[in-house]
């Protein structure tokens, strides 16, 4: 039995990560905590990115699994180094922590097993996906940290 499914629950999880994040107020959590200058427009955009980005992993299932596992291995990533990690050094509650521990430790960890259990993991797969995760998670925090800068600013301020 094919067990690709847990792809869609944790799409479904991540959804409910992203209302956590909106409703502890994750936007001023970033700006104060991790100093990203973050809006509420880019968090939704991001997110709503997201949201297709696991809706696509989804529907590929195991008939590619080093890409739908980029998905999972997203909200590993996102889970440890944007909400247990900063929690744990600053003492501060990061909006989100919750459903990173109850629901993406749990969720993207079963997506790697159950990928084992239909064997369609494979080394390179488990390598592919980490990479991919972890750019895909950092993207929009290098955007943050950078689009301020003269460079991305030119034409900002131009009618």
């Amino acid at each position: 039995m094919e067990h690709d499914y847990i792809l869609w629950v944790a799409t479904a999880a991540y959804g409910l990560h992203m209302t956590e994040e909106a409703v502890y107020d994750w936007r001023s959590w970033a700006r104060n905590v991790l100093k990203i200058p973050a809006e509420w427009n880019e968090f939704y955009l991001f997110n709503a990115v997201v949201a297709l980005l696991g809706l696509s992993c989804a529907m590929i299932g195991w008939r590619a699994p080093a890409l739908s596992l980029l998905f999972p291995a997203f909200m590993l990533i996102n889970a440890i180094l944007f909400h247990i990690v900063p929690t744990v050094k600053t003492r501060i509650f990061s909006p989100g922590l919750f459903t990173a521990i109850i629901l993406f430790l749990p969720i993207g960890s079963y997506c790697y097993v159950f990928a084992a259990d239909d064997g369609v993991l494979t080394g390179r797969a488990v390598m592919i996906s980490a990479i991919l995760g972890f750019l895909i998670m950092m993207m929009p925090i290098v955007i943050q940290k950078t689009k301020n800068r003269p460079m991305f600013r030119k034409f900002a301020d131009r009618g």
